[in-house]
């Protein structure tokens, strides 16, 4: 088996989407116009995300999860330029570690709340 997506269900999807895809370098790979919502985003490896407001199930309230219980990561060649950038378009800062064998990673929320995380790995994690 092959992971195909992870799903949110998330207030305002579309505007999450354009945040996604303007900041975060998603596309759009569909979209729907009216209730759920629903919209596919992909990065360039061909992960997806599928984010909708489905009223049949609880929106979360994102920022009152721990981010270690949630949180999507993305790798970073930059993690300070992106933390800079990223507060600037919205998102707030969380966390910063920095592990002995090189790893930077910076925990951020987006501006619903989601958490999400810019990794640069000391050794980079088998991307098979």
């Amino acid at each position: 088996m092959k992971f195909e997506h992870l799903a949110l269900n998330i207030q305002d999807p579309a505007a999450l989407a354009s945040w996604y895809v303007k900041y975060l370098g998603m596309k759009i790979v569909t979209a729907q116009d009216k209730s759920p919502y629903g919209h596919f985003l992909s990065d360039d490896s061909g992960m997806m995300l599928e984010i909708y407001c489905n009223p049949k199930a609880e929106v979360p309230d994102y920022r009152k999860l721990h981010h270690l219980t949630f949180h999507l990561a993305f790798i970073s060649g930059d993690p300070d330029g992106d933390r800079k950038r990223l507060e600037a378009a919205g998102a707030g800062f969380v966390e910063e570690i920095k592990t002995p064998d090189g790893s930077h990673i910076i925990m951020m929320r987006d501006p619903w709340g989601v958490a999400i995380q810019f990794c640069k790995r000391g050794t980079p994690l088998n991307r098979n």
